[in-house]
């Protein structure tokens, strides 16, 4: 399962998803620590599928975890040469143009 959490409106949809085992976690390395706060990304708790779904219909999108990341790339919205390891986590960030 996936957390996610849209911000915006109907003209910029911000996807915000991550790993179910990341969420409220913190990651250090390289100089960057990154949050994976409940309040940006603790949104609802989907099905893959769906998370496909919501991935078609937003335009700026922020991932962090292994499965997440996965299901980015297999479906054509993240290239593996974009994908950052901060830590122990996996992140990477898409913009529809």
């Amino acid at each position: 399962m996936i957390y996610i959490k849209v911000h915006g409106n109907r003209n910029s949809r911000v996807l915000a998803a991550c790993d179910e085992d990341v969420l409220g976690k913190v990651f250090e390395g390289n100089g960057v620590k990154l949050t994976v706060s409940k309040n940006f990304y603790g949104g609802e708790l989907v099905s893959e599928k769906i998370f496909v779904e919501y991935m078609k219909s937003s335009t700026t999108m922020n991932f962090v975890g292994k499965k997440t990341i996965f299901l980015a790339v297999k479906n054509g919205y993240v290239s593996k040469d974009c994908v950052v390891k901060i830590g122990n986590a996996e992140h990477a960030q898409a913009v529809k143009l």
